[in-house]
């Protein structure tokens, strides 16, 4: 199911505008994703209101953190259909979700929240979450 563009560009705003890139294509996934010696973080994106309440304020709120993934990157559920599907195929052992947020390195997941884990929590345990995560996995401080 595709959405109206123009309910779904103010939902993309929310993360392009803390410097994600989008990724609308197979190849974009792939170059981004792929034997990159960085971490990615991939947020896909939703218009369901656990992305708007939950997610997409989570993570803004871990971007906040000292330690951050050297990308930030996005496909958008419902929109980029065949970007999100490629990116999926990086998530291995897990089910399609949506919203759902993955941080990867050299096309390896490394930590990944699904809809469960975002939808009956609040966007600060999110961000805590996320802000583990990059200590765990994140060794550069914030650009």
């Amino acid at each position: 199911m595709r959405y109206d563009p123009q309910l779904v560009q103010p939902m993309r705003d929310e993360l392009t505008q803390l410097g994600f890139r989008e990724l609308r294509t197979p190849e974009d996934v792939d170059q981004m994703l792929g034997a990159r010696d960085e971490t990615v973080l991939l947020v896909v994106n939703s218009v369901c209101g656990c992305a708007a309440g939950k997610a997409r304020p989570g993570v803004a709120l871990a971007l906040r953190h000292t330690l951050r993934p050297d990308r930030l990157t996005t496909v958008f559920a419902g929109m980029d259909l065949d970007a999100t599907a490629r990116a999926r195929q990086y998530f291995e052992g897990y089910p399609p979700s949506s919203p759902q947020i993955a941080l990867l390195k050299n096309g390896r997941l490394l930590h990944m929240l699904e809809r469960k884990d975002i939808e009956g929590r609040e966007a600060p345990a999110i961000a805590g979450d996320l802000v583990a995560a990059f200590e765990t996995f994140c060794g550069q401080p914030a650009r």
